[in-house]
């Protein structure tokens, strides 16, 4: 494979940052299940409507959402389908790299009542002060 040249990899860096922001992966997230008007979107994320309004735009902006008006309602859904796929892959290698790093800690059963851990099962040793 030939190496990428200097003006590929900014765009690919300028495809990644505009992943990095959490609000646009809510709207993703939502946006899986189908298109979505903003006040639904506005709704669901949590997001204030300008809020939500500027994230969508730079969604649209760089291709990985599409938009259509039905009257006063603007729906959007997602245009590149290949956002979503990339978004599995970094679930599933932050999912096995979170269960690599529990598996250093031992098993902890929490109490259904309060919520905190259950007593160690363990036997602790007493300090000989």
């Amino acid at each position: 494979m030939k190496p990428l040249s200097q003006q590929a990899l900014q765009l690919i860096a300028d495809r990644f940052k505009v992943l990095a922001e959490p609000m646009r992966l809510r709207l993703l997230n939502a946006l899986r299940s189908g298109e979505h008007s903003v006040s639904e979107l506005v709704k669901v994320t949590g997001a204030t409507q300008a809020n939500a309004s500027k994230h969508l735009g730079i969604l649209t902006e760089c291709g990985m959402l599409g938009r259509r008006k039905e009257g006063l309602k603007v729906y959007y859904f997602i245009a590149d389908e290949l956002v979503l796929k990339l978004c599995e892959l970094m679930c599933s290698s932050l999912q096995t790299q979170l269960e690599k790093k529990a598996a250093h800690f031992p098993a902890r059963r929490l109490n259904s009542k309060s919520r905190t851990p259950s007593p160690d099962p363990l036997p602790r040793h007493r300090s000989t002060q």
